[in-house]
């Protein structure tokens, strides 16, 4: 028996040829570009050369590239900073998240309605980037890493969608949990977040990828190139085309037994790191999307 609704139409022969063959060329869209700048930054110079920039095709294969930035300098403190504010931002905004969430989508509690009017006025009216940099500067936060995390703490649609996930839990679960004795903070951490870790993972998930790819904030709150996060430092060498300090401060020079990378395969060896760590935690959160985001954004 077919799966089809009765109100729709049978696929013609070219629907049903056209889709698969438009969706590969999808993907070849899509992945081509990656293959190239994997490829381009594990190649020799001799590759580089011949190939006249960017290669397809790969030969004399090397990690020399990776070698080079990640034994130390830049690019490995870099590394470690966007590491450091990913983890340590994402752990603080989904944690002040999961406690606004819930207690909006408590009808009853304390200033709900006045602090639902503000956060939604966020939609529509942004502070600007001059008022949010003299807060910073009021603040002392300026080449501070607490200026990379606390600005953008909080998002309001991640908020919001929380917020309605958590409207769809029965109320009678939590009005049960409420005679039997539990306070809160219990009902919140024995009955709400098991239930609701769809959402959860998907939110954290967009905190871990927005901390990660962030540069905005380093640009304006961060003049210590010392504390640059990766994302500056990517911006810098290949956006703007300046170069890196090199030897002990920057990219190492030479490594014993392998010959100095080229620049160009450099250039793309960081924009893998940059974009390795997001492509190998999305697969695990992907299967949450529909559950988490599209219920969550519906019911309430």
């Amino acid at each position: 028996m077919s799966a089809r609704a009765v109100w729709e139409e049978e696929p013609t022969v070219a629907g049903r040829l056209g889709k698969p063959v438009v969706l590969t060329l999808i993907a070849l869209a899509v992945a081509f570009p990656l293959y190239v700048v994997v490829v381009t930054s594990l190649s020799s110079t001799e590759a580089v050369t011949r190939a006249g920039g960017l290669v397809v095709v790969p030969r004399e294969l090397t990690v020399a590239a990776y070698v080079q930035l990640l034994s130390g300098g830049v690019v490995t403190k870099a590394l470690l900073i966007s590491v450091g504010i990913t983890a340590i931002g994402t752990a603080f905004s989904l944690g002040i998240t999961v406690l606004a969430a819930y207690g909006l989508s408590r009808p009853g509690s304390l200033f709900h309605r006045p602090l639902l009017f503000v956060v939604l006025l966020t939609f529509l009216f942004g502070p600007g980037i001059i008022p949010s940099y003299l807060v910073v500067n009021a603040l002392g936060l300026i080449d501070h890493y607490a200026s990379l995390i606390l600005p953008a703490a909080i998002s309001a649609f991640n908020l919001i969608v929380m917020r309605s996930f958590f409207m769809g839990i029965p109320s009678e679960l939590i009005d049960s949990a409420r005679i039997d004795g539990a306070g809160e903070f219990a009902i919140l951490r024995r009955i709400v977040l098991p239930l609701s870790k769809a959402v959860v993972a998907v939110v954290g998930l967009f905190y871990a990828v927005g901390y990660w790819n962030a540069f905005f904030n380093a640009l304006l709150y961060i003049n210590d190139n010392s504390k640059w996060p990766l994302q500056m430092v990517l911006r810098t060498y290949i956006v703007q085309q300046q170069p890196l300090p090199t030897g002990a401060g920057g990219v190492a020079t030479g490594i014993a037994g392998l010959s100095p990378a080229p620049g160009l395969a450099i250039k793309m060896a960081i924009v893998v790191i940059a974009i390795v760590p997001v492509l190998l935690v999305y697969p695990f959160i992907q299967r949450h999307f529909q559950k988490g985001v599209i219920i969550g954004a519906v019911k309430g």
